[in-house]
């Protein structure tokens, strides 16, 4: 069954964007079978990877239920992204917490809708929006961890206490499993007195939960999205690229490690039984 990340942080600017769409490539040249999902009325996600979504097949009819998750699915032509597929995004998302304020369960509509994708992929990454209103509520229902960019400044870092609480919430009363995947130091230049204080003082409170790579300030990143492409496919030499490469080798890496510990657990359980 497929790994669910939501891909979130409520202030805006952070590389939130930039890392779903890059990490999803990366997973995907690694072979690795990822469905992108994009939750934010903005679409950023949508047209990092060149896709125009079709009025009728986007991740707003989804969630009110006019078409079936699997309906909405993009796929890609280039030999890199074969292993990557998109639910894109479209501006009239931004109405939907309106329209789905009256829906029974309307924390659950995104984690029912992709219930049957889960055993499609390896990994569904969801792009939430800048906000912690019901579209990032949803993600977060529907997801097994959250991945949160955090810019190396100090005023993400003081925000940041606001989302822990929504994780928290979200964990005691709709989704026990919600767990965090890691913290992404993003925009990060090791010369910058201000962004090794902000590192060192996110690694002295989530620890081993802080990804080794850092994503660094990279012009090439900023303008990858403009071309309708991933960094993998715009400049894979760019030291953003290289980055992000990393970044999906680690978050293979601690699942992969992961599903071995859970399988010896379980023959232990059945060895003792």
């Amino acid at each position: 069954m497929g790994k669910v990340i939501a891909i979130a942080n409520q202030k805006g600017g952070v590389g939130k964007t930039t890392t779903a769409v890059n990490v999803a490539a990366y997973l995907a040249a690694l072979e690795k079978l990822t469905l992108l999902i994009d939750i934010d009325p903005q679409s950023n996600a949508t047209s990092s990877l060149g896709v125009e979504p079709e009025f009728e097949k986007t991740i707003y009819e989804v969630l009110l239920g006019k078409i079936r998750a699997e309906d909405a699915i993009v796929s890609f032509s280039d030999p890199y992204l074969k292993f990557l597929e998109l639910i894109p995004s479209k501006i009239e998302l931004v109405g939907s917490e309106y329209e789905l304020i009256e829906f029974q369960g309307r924390e659950r509509i995104l984690a029912k809708a992709i219930e049957r994708l889960r055993n499609r992929y390896d990994y569904i990454l969801i792009d939430c929006p800048p906000s912690l209103g019901l579209l990032t509520l949803n993600a977060l229902t529907a997801a097994d961890s959250v991945l949160i960019p955090v810019q190396c400044e100090y005023l993400p870092l003081e925000g940041l206490g606001q989302l822990l609480n929504t994780i928290k919430i979200v964990k005691e009363r709709l989704n026990p499993k919600l767990d965090i995947e890691g913290v992404l130091l993003t925009m990060y230049d090791s010369r910058l007195r201000l962004s090794n204080e902000v590192a060192d003082e996110i690694k002295r409170y989530f620890r081993d939960r802080v990804f080794e790579a850092k994503i660094p300030r990279n012009i090439k990143l900023s303008e990858a999205p403009s071309h309708g492409k991933p960094i993998l496919l715009y400049d894979a030499k760019s030291p953003g690229a290289i980055s992000y490469a990393k970044v999906a080798e680690e978050i293979i890496k601690r699942n992969e490690k992961t599903e071995k510990i859970e399988g010896l657990k379980r023959q232990e359980t059945m060895g003792q039984v």
